[in-house]
């Protein structure tokens, strides 16, 4: 078996009594789309801030591409290939979008000026926004900012896209036109994580899907499969087995 782009060994991560992460493993293989659901608390966004540095385990290693970048700081493993997105946006509203993306570009994912400028045209058009190019970021609808978050990570040349709730607020339609534009970026092979509460943009758009609960992970493969489970069902969906 080759070795996993990214690898979660044993990972343990606690607030005082509030256990966080308990043991946990997690592999990520090349060109892979592994979803993420549980409850709300279960500990999905602080996984993601395990991953970028923005938290350190108590326990435990973080491994990309077999190198380990626990002790490195989330710049550092930005450049090294780890991208995300945040459940909520926040661009620098005043700079223009395409601003926005080469500020990414240029300092996440370390381009050179003038190859920044073409890959951030590429960008622009895989995420949907290339109408919206001199427009303030402050001025986009909910939708395109979620676009530009997108197209942000992106930018950062990431071998691992982290996707945190990137759908919520947003109308079917969007949600739609939305799973359309990831499915673009994962045809490109591109490996992500996407953290979602609308299971069935995850099941249009991963191969797998994981569920996380108080610290474990309760379950781990086929979405379909998964979604069908009885203790899935009871913890995540309120649904009592047969």
């Amino acid at each position: 078996m080759s070795e996993p782009l990214l690898d979660l060994c044993q990972i343990d991560k606690a607030f005082g009594q509030v256990v966080i992460a308990e043991k946990i493993d997690l592999r990520l293989a090349e060109n892979e789309g592994l979803g993420i659901i549980g409850p709300n608390g279960a500990g999905k966004s602080t996984l993601f801030n395990l991953i970028t540095g923005d938290l350190k385990p108590d326990a435990g290693d973080i491994r990309l591409a077999g190198r380990s970048v626990t002790g490195l700081k989330p710049h550092e493993r930005c450049r090294l290939g780890i991208g995300r997105s945040y459940q909520i946006p926040h661009p620098f509203g005043k700079m223009t979008v395409f601003e926005n993306i080469l500020t990414a570009a240029v300092f996440g994912g370390a381009y050179g000026h003038g190859e920044a400028e073409a890959r951030c045209i590429d960008i622009l058009e895989t995420t949907g926004l290339i109408g919206e190019v001199n427009k303030p970021a402050g001025r986009l609808t909910l939708l395109q900012r979620k676009r530009l978050e997108l197209a942000r990570a992106l930018a950062t040349r990431p071998r691992v896209l982290l996707l945190d709730e990137i759908a919520g607020g947003l109308t079917e339609a969007e949600v739609h036109s939305l799973i359309e534009t990831i499915r673009d970026i994962r045809s490109t092979g591109a490996a992500l994580i996407w953290i979602e509460h609308i299971v069935h943009a995850l099941i249009a758009t991963v191969d797998r899907i994981v569920v996380l609960n108080g610290g474990d992970l309760l379950a781990d493969g086929k979405p379909e499969a998964v979604m069908q489970t009885p203790q899935v069902q009871k913890i995540y969906m309120g649904v009592e087995p047969a």
